[in-house]
């Protein structure tokens, strides 16, 4: 005698490969958020570190006695970083919700049209703290440029 219709193991066998493929998309899916948030949360901290460290780098390079100052142009906060005795400077400031560098004789106008985008920030304050040292705070965070210039390391 025969039996007709299907035998109770395999509607198990589908049941369980149904179940673990189920778990392998849902596995897949939250391991690809997470990835996203990861990439995305690195990508905000290489900009952060980036724009900050673009500063600080800037004016290590161009330490010379009072090469950092602070002037106010157009309504704008200007810092200048002076290249040396070249009589040239960088000059940072904010155009437009970025924080922009300006390459230029120190006389000279600024000019927002050709300046180099170095990063988006809606906040660009410079304080001059005295004794060569000026903090900077941007959406970033803050960095403190000082001049060593001529002062040696005190151990």
């Amino acid at each position: 005698m025969k039996r007709s219709g299907r035998s109770p193991v395999i509607y198990f066998t589908i049941g369980i490969v149904t179940l673990f493929l189920a778990g392998f998309f849902l596995l897949v899916s939250f391991g690809a958020s997470t990835y996203r948030d990861i990439v995305d949360s690195q990508g905000r901290n290489n900009k952060t570190r980036a724009l900050l460290g673009y500063l600080s780098t800037c004016a290590r390079a161009n330490d010379t006695e009072g090469s950092v100052s602070v002037k106010e142009e157009g309504g704008r906060t200007i810092l200048v970083i002076a290249d040396g005795s070249t009589g040239y400077a960088f000059r940072i400031y904010q155009e437009k919700g970025v924080l922009v560098e300006d390459y230029g004789r120190l006389e000279s106008e600024i000019l927002p049209d050709m300046a180099m985008v170095i990063g988006e920030t809606a906040l660009f304050q410079v304080e001059e703290r005295g004794d060569g040292i000026y903090a900077v705070h941007t959406d970033a965070g803050e960095v403190l440029l000082y001049s060593h210039c001529g002062r040696g390391q005190e151990k």
